[in-house]
């Protein structure tokens, strides 16, 4: 889910005057994110594997909220730098790749803009489903 969620954005980033029009109408990743059940639905229908175990996790997008993190480093404070830095390291290659290394900066200081002002709103999280299978026999 990290590497979606920065493809929310990047339309949003890029019409805002940083890229011709016809290399962002060009861009595409699609993306799917299904739930637990959806992913047991499917496990189950195509039937070569078992589930052993299914867990659901939220992690917190800034870990300067995270209990573990009890002494508030500041470090950990600017949430949106280190999101934006955990987007960048998957994401960037993608983008230069079709946009070019020119606007690559300009792009991840805006997003970074975003998503700080998200955060400062709303408790963000990202969910990991994680299953345990074994292949039948």
């Amino acid at each position: 889910m990290v590497i979606i969620h920065m493809y929310v954005y990047v339309p949003l980033i890029l019409m805002q005057g940083l890229i011709e029009e016809e290399k962002l109408e060009s861009f595409n990743i699609p993306q799917y994110t299904p739930s637990p059940t959806e992913v047991k639905s499917e496990v189950l229908q195509e039937g070569s594997f078992s589930i052993d175990r299914m867990d659901v996790t939220e992690v917190n997008w800034n870990v300067y909220h995270n209990e573990l993190n009890l002494q508030g480093d500041a470090i950990y404070q600017d949430g949106g730098y280190n999101v934006a830095q955990c987007m960048r390291a998957v994401a960037e290659p993608l983008l230069v790749s079709h946009f070019g290394e020119g606007i690559i900066e300009e792009v991840f200081c805006r997003y970074r803009e975003i998503i700080t002002d998200r955060m400062s709103r709303e408790k963000t999280e990202f969910v990991n489903v994680i299953v345990a299978l074994t292949k039948k026999s």
